[in-house]
C-alpha cells in the first residue's frame, strides 16, 4: 500500500509541475470544453484539429491577446491543457485500482478504508475545480482563469499531497510503535509544525495568486518595489476588496511580507527543535529550515530574471519540497522514533 501511495505521490508532484507550466505556458483555456470520459483523445484528424481551434478563436484570450495565431502554435498550447487533464486522469485510474484491489483482497489495514478513500474522493473533487477554474476564463473579458479559483486549485492539490505523504509516513511503522511512540510526543514542537505548516500553504495560496495575475513580471527589484517599501498604486482597482486578489503590486507585497514571517517563524521553531532530545526529530526541522532559506532565495531570483519559465517551476517544486519537510518533520514530533538511551 505504501508503494501504492508512493506512485500516487509521485504522480500528483508531477501534476502540480504540469500544472505550473500549463499556467505559465498561458495554456489552460487551449480546451474550452469539460469531457471527463470523451476527452481523453485528442484531435485524431485535420477537421477536428480545425473544429478545435475554431472554438478556442470564440474566448476572450485568442480574441484580445492572440489573435492571428497559427494551427501550429496552438496546438503547443493544446497540447500542454490535454497533458494536464490526462495526467488527471491516470492519477484517478491509478488510485481506483489500487484501492479497489485492496480492497477485494482484503489487504487493508483497520481503520485505514476511509483514510484510502478520502484523496480519490477529493481528486474527483479536484477535477470538477479544475473545470470550474478554467470555465472562469471563457466569457467575459478576462484573459486568464480567476486567480482565487487558481489558488483553490493549488491548495487542493497540496491537501492531497499532504494527506500522501502522512499516510506513507504511518504506515511505514507498525500500529504498535506508534501507539508507542506517541507516548513520547513533543506536543508544543508539534503545535509549532502545525503552526508552521498553515504558514505554509497561506503562502503556497498567495504564490497562486501571483502566478494567476503574472504579477511576477512586474516589480522586479528587491527588496524594495519600484524603489520603495509599498507598491504604488496597491488599491487602484475598484472595489477595493478585488485588489487583493488582482492588483500585481499588492499581491505580489502580501507573498513577501509573508515569506518574510514565514522565514521568521521557522527560525524560532527550528530553535525550539533544537532542544528536543531526539536526533531524528532535530535534523527533520533542521533540513525544514535550510529549505525556508533556499526556497526564499529562489523567490528572490524569480524576480530578480522576470520569473522566467525554468526558475518559476523551480520555485514552485521547492514550494512542494518545503511543504513535504513540513510534514515530515510535523510527524517525528508527534511519532519520535526510539533511539539508544546512551544518544
Amino acid at each position: 500500500i505504501r508503494v501504492w501511495l508512493a506512485v500516487l505521490f509521485a504522480l500528483v508532484v508531477l501534476m502540480i509541475a504540469v500544472g505550473g507550466l500549463t499556467r505559465l505556458t498561458d495554456s489552460g483555456l487551449s480546451i474550452t470544453e469539460w469531457r471527463p470520459v470523451t476527452g481523453a483523445l485528442p484531435p485524431m484528424s485535420a477537421e477536428a484539429w480545425e473544429a478545435e481551434f475554431e472554438k478556442y478563436r470564440q474566448i476572450p484570450e485568442y480574441q484580445l491577446q492572440n489573435e492571428g495565431m497559427s494551427l501550429s502554435e496552438f496546438k503547443t498550447i493544446y497540447w500542454w491543457e490535454w497533458g494536464h487533464r490526462q495526467l488527471g486522469r491516470i492519477i484517478g485510474l491509478v488510485w481506483a485500482l489500487g484501492f479497489l484491489f485492496f480492497l477485494a483482497t482484503k489487504r487493508i489495514p483497520p481503520g485505514w478504508t476511509a483514510r484510502l478513500l478520502i484523496p480519490g474522493v477529493l481528486g474527483g473533487f479536484q477535477g470538477a475545480v479544475g473545470w470550474w477554474m478554467v470555465s472562469s476564463g471563457l466569457t467575459g473579458e478576462m484573459l486568464d482563469v480567476a486567480s482565487y479559483r487558481l489558488a483553490l486549485h493549488l491548495g487542493l492539490a497540496f491537501v492531497i499531497l499532504g494527506l500522501l505523504a502522512w499516510y506513507i509516513m504511518a504506515l511505514g511503522r507498525s500500529e504498535a510503535d506508534l501507539m508507542q511512540a506517541r507516548r513520547g510526543r513533543e506536543v508544543r514542537l508539534f503545535s509549532m509544525a502545525t503552526g508552521l505548516m498553515h504558514a505554509a500553504f497561506l503562502q503556497i495560496l498567495l504564490g497562486a495568486l501571483v502566478a494567476g495575475i503574472d504579477a511576477g513580471h512586474t516589480f522586479n527589484d528587491w527588496p524594495g518595489m519600484a524603489g520603495q517599501v509599498f507598491p504604488p498604486a496597491a488599491f487602484d482597482i475598484t472595489p477595493l476588496w478585488r485588489n487583493f486578489f488582482e492588483n500585481a503590486g499588492l499581491v505580489q507585497f502580501m507573498h513577501r511580507v509573508i515569506g518574510y514571517a514565514l522565514l521568521a517563524f521557522g527560525i524560532v521553531v527550528w530553535m525550539r527543535a533544537r532542544r528536543s532530545g531526539n536526533d531524528a526529530t532535530r535534523g527533520a526541522f533542521l533540513a525544514v529550515l535550510a529549505m525556508l532559506v533556499l526556497q526564499m532565495l529562489l523567490g528572490i531570483m524569480t524576480v530578480l530574471y522576470i520569473a522566467p519559465l525554468w526558475l518559476a517551476i523551480l520555485h514552485q517544486l521547492g514550494a512542494v519540497l518545503l511543504f513535504t519537510l513540513i510534514m515530515r518533520a510535523r510527524f517525528l514530533a508527534q511519532y519520535p522514533p526510539a533511539q539508544s538511551v546512551r544518544t
